[in-house]
């Protein structure tokens, strides 16, 4: 009888892939003075908690962000502009538009993030006006505020500063009129209570 002798087999080690480790890009809470409503909120929304939302709030507090998360999230803040899609007017000598001042705002806006140009804050060059301007005119689209003005009036004046307001800002405004604030950005009113403690909810029309 014979004995086969069994060759030892080699152990192949394989080497150890080394992986670098993603470092998670830091998130900037730092805007240029006298930021658009839209870089406040974008900023804000897109905090992981709900006390670094809060903080920064605090941090760009302005009457004019206050004005407009109370007509969105205030229930007594009654809007008296139809709800919806807003009706276009606007014309001029070269172009005309067809469709809705909404859908208009929109395909702007995809624009935008489409070329990752969004014309912020002060570096905006398209002569845009802001809701940080225009918010003192926000009373004539409420109910309680003006009252005695008529509908056509009204929807007109709001139209106007709707066209003449940087696409993003147009359509936050669009959205609060509906309170529709949350669609878009993840901002509660607990939150809002929280980072503005001195804001009065209720009995405002």
């Amino acid at each position: 009888m014979t004995t086969t002798k069994k060759t030892p087999q080699k152990t192949v080690t394989k080497p150890k892939v080394v992986t670098a480790k993603k470092t998670a890009a830091p998130t900037v809470t730092n805007l240029p003075s006298n930021p658009f409503a839209f870089e406040v909120l974008d900023l804000v929304s897109r905090q992981r908690s709900n006390a670094k939302k809060v903080e920064l709030l605090k941090k760009y507090e302005d009457v004019s962000i206050k004005a407009l998360l109370i007509w969105n999230f205030d229930e007594s803040v009654i809007s008296m502009l139809p709800s919806g899609p807003v009706p276009y007017s606007g014309y001029d000598e070269q172009n005309t538009y067809s469709g809705t001042l909404s859908t208009k705002i929109s395909e702007e806006v995809r624009k935008m993030h489409e070329t990752e140009s969004f014309s912020i804050g002060s570096s905006d060059q398209q002569g845009h006006t802001t809701i940080r301007r225009e918010y003192k005119n926000f009373y004539h689209f409420v109910k309680g505020g003006n009252d005695g003005m008529n509908n056509i009036r009204r929807e007109t004046m709001f139209i106007n500063i709707l066209e003449g307001l940087h696409p993003l800002e147009a359509e936050i405004i669009c959205l609060v009129k509906d309170k529709q604030l949350e669609t878009k950005y993840k901002i509660t009113k607990e939150i809002v209570a929280e980072a503005y403690p001195d804001i009065q909810w209720g009995g405002r029309s």
